[in-house]
């Protein structure tokens, strides 16, 4: 996966913006004005997701690219190092489940217009 690839899957997901809140090295994207998912545009590629707590830990134990999310709150969020050893779809599922909780603590009349 590259930056491309991770921008365009983003903005697959129904609702998504991208934008540069946090300077113009910070691509964030949002669903219904909130964070799912937080990216650099320098250096090598990482992501920052939402992610339950329980789960966040057990990703950290299983891989070494996953790490307490960077600059954000470490109980939900976690940072995923991209490279070639975590498979383009696992990440994907990330994305997913990021977009999901964010979702999903939506005001109702936001969510229901993203159904």
């Amino acid at each position: 996966m590259n930056i491309e690839s991770l921008r365009k899957y983003c903005l697959s997901l129904k609702g998504a913006t991208e934008g540069f809140p946090f300077g113009e090295d910070a691509l964030v994207f949002k669903v219904g004005g909130k964070m799912f998912a937080l990216t650099n545009l320098e250096g090598p590629l990482w992501v920052n997701l939402k992610c339950d707590p329980e789960k966040a830990i057990e990703l950290r134990e299983e891989f070494a690219h996953v790490t307490p999310g960077y600059h954000m709150n470490k109980k939900h969020w976690n940072t995923v190092s991209i490279d070639d050893t975590i498979p383009d779809k696992l990440i994907q599922e990330w994305i997913d489940e990021s977009y999901r909780l964010v979702v999903s603590s939506l005001p109702l009349k936001v969510r229901n217009e993203l159904e």
